[in-house]
């Protein structure tokens, strides 16, 4: 599959709702995105599929079937490797850019240390993106213009599901490389669930999607090595009924990670995701109110 190589973004992402949202669910994908621009392109030293390793690729599919369910579906449209929208939005590395980052910009974060901060320097199996420093400028357009908005609808998403139910669900959803992740008996997992350690959901809830994964054959694990993100830290306040879990999806199940073309499986675990969140839904509205999950 190649990507889509534009010159902007129109529009930078997609919200897409049911007719009503009967749900108090909102699914959120924030690296699915495949439009690269051609100035990204010809800035960075490596070619264009060197660039989607670090894509969620296709998560935004597997996820569609959350309008059927009767929740919003927002995903972005650029690609992680041009910006992140799992950090915080001033995680930079000075290193990377011509110019003097804002005093405020968080340079010494473990992400940034790592390559992987609000405009990343590296993809996800380490390589280099850039062939040169870039201006400061630019860095600063991508967050004003990208990263600030997506955040804004999405916040606004939850706040409509919060005031419409009393409370609200935002389901992040991710894939991970398969060399990544293995359960402590060396098994592959196929999925990993992310609560910051019980910090950004109610226990019901992440019990509720495990359970609903294992029925359906899946082997899943929690928080490791994948316990949540910028997301999932900033948009979980259980306490307030507004409750945030990570959803890791181990890519081999579904697609050939290195030509980044679909299996066949893909449509089998389609299903079987929007079969295990209809089914969460339905004990949720059948064995708690608001008030037990924010309670939890």
């Amino acid at each position: 599959m190649r990507p889509i190589i534009a010159d902007e973004f129109q529009p930078p992402f997609i919200v897409s709702e049911p007719l009503g949202q009967t749900v108090p669910f909102v699914f959120n994908v924030p690296h699915a995105g495949a439009v690269y621009p051609a100035s990204f392109l010809s800035e960075s030293r490596l070619d264009a599929m060197a660039l989607r390793r670090s894509e969620d690729a296709f998560v935004d599919e597997l996820f569609a079937c959350a309008v059927e369910l009767g929740a919003p579906l927002m995903a972005a449209r650029f690609p992680r490797a041009y910006l992140d929208l799992n950090r915080e939005p001033y995680e930079l590395d000075s290193r990377m850019f011509d110019g003097r980052l804002p005093p405020f910009a968080n340079t010494r974060s473990m992400r940034v240390a790592g390559g992987l901060g609000t405009i990343p320097r590296i993809v996800s199996d380490g390589q280099e993106i850039y062939a040169a420093r870039i201006p400061v400028e630019e860095a600063l357009h991508r967050i004003e213009w990208l990263y600030k908005p997506y955040h804004r609808m999405l916040r606004q998403l939850i706040r409509r599901t919060a005031q419409a139910f009393g409370h609200a669900i935002l389901i992040d959803c991710h894939s991970m490389p398969s060399s990544s992740v293995s359960r402590e008996d060396g098994a592959k997992a196929d999925i990993v669930l992310g609560d910051r350690y019980g910090m950004s959901c109610a226990p019901f809830l992440i019990d509720l999607v495990e359970a609903a994964m294992r029925g359906r054959g899946y082997t899943v694990i929690r928080n490791k090595p994948y316990a949540g993100g910028f997301i999932t830290e900033h948009y979980g306040e259980p306490a307030l009924g507004r409750h945030a879990l990570q959803i890791e999806i181990n890519r081999a199940i579904y697609m050939d990670e290195r030509n980044m073309e679909k299996k066949p499986a893909f449509a089998t675990l389609a299903d079987d995701l929007a079969q295990a969140f209809s089914q969460v839904i339905e004990d949720l509205a059948g064995d708690a109110t608001p008030q037990q999950i924010a309670a939890e």
